[in-house]
């Protein structure tokens, strides 16, 4: 990284929220160049600024934060976004996923963690809190050696079928695109839970997201 510091965009309907977050990020590793409100003023102040980070509430006014993060994926695509939540289920990890998001934090997380969270997503990694992956241990985090160390265990349709189910579609669906049957989609989903030792489809998609083959 240097010696400039990580250019950070925040986007919180409250004040309140975005003047504690600021806070917690002192200089000169960080610098909040912008805040906004709402997603409009974000995707503007995003494409203006061009910050490193954009540190984006899910819950928004308007537009969501999802669906933010999802036009940021696409408007400024050299943004990373780090997703903050009061949400702590898996569904909302995986639709922020989806949507470009490189990490989703709760909004009770310790300040050291969301520092960390921002380096982590600065540098082009995710940042994916472990109680979003409905594991029933949380998942250690892993280098990108050791990521690329257990995909190299997966064939290439193991591959593409957790490619699949890390972006949302049915086994069905799956089967339709890569003309497999169900049944062998079913194997193969079976193999590659095996082989990663996850056994939840939020785990499934951290990992794809961790080893880049979804995501931005």
């Amino acid at each position: 990284m240097g010696d400039a510091p990580i250019r950070v965009l925040l986007v919180d309907d409250h004040a309140l929220v975005r003047e504690g977050i600021r806070q917690a990020l002192p200089g000169p590793e960080f610098e909040v160049v912008g805040e906004a409100g709402n997603g409009t003023d974000a995707l503007a102040l995003a494409q203006r600024l061009r910050p490193d980070v954009v540190v984006l509430d899910i819950s928004l006014p308007g537009e969501s934060g999802i669906r933010t993060a999802a036009r940021l994926r696409t408007e400024a695509p050299e943004v990373r976004v780090l997703i903050l939540s009061v949400h702590d289920h898996p569904e909302y990890l995986l639709e922020s996923a989806r949507a470009g998001a490189h990490g989703y934090l709760r909004k009770d997380t310790l300040p050291e963690e969301l520092r960390d969270a921002i380096r982590t997503v600065h540098e082009g990694r995710t940042a994916f809190a472990a109680f979003a992956t409905g594991e029933s241990e949380p998942l250690p985090p892993v280098s990108d050696a050791g990521v690329m160390e257990r995909l190299d265990l997966l064939t290439r349709r193991e591959r593409d079928v957790l490619v699949g189910v890390a972006s949302g579609f049915s086994n069905k669906e799956i089967a339709t695109r890569h003309g497999l049957s169900v049944r062998t989609v079913e194997s193969y989903r079976e193999s590659l839970m095996q082989k990663l030792g996850i056994r939840t489809i939020a785990g499934l998609t951290r990992f794809a997201l961790d080893a880049r083959l979804i995501g931005g």
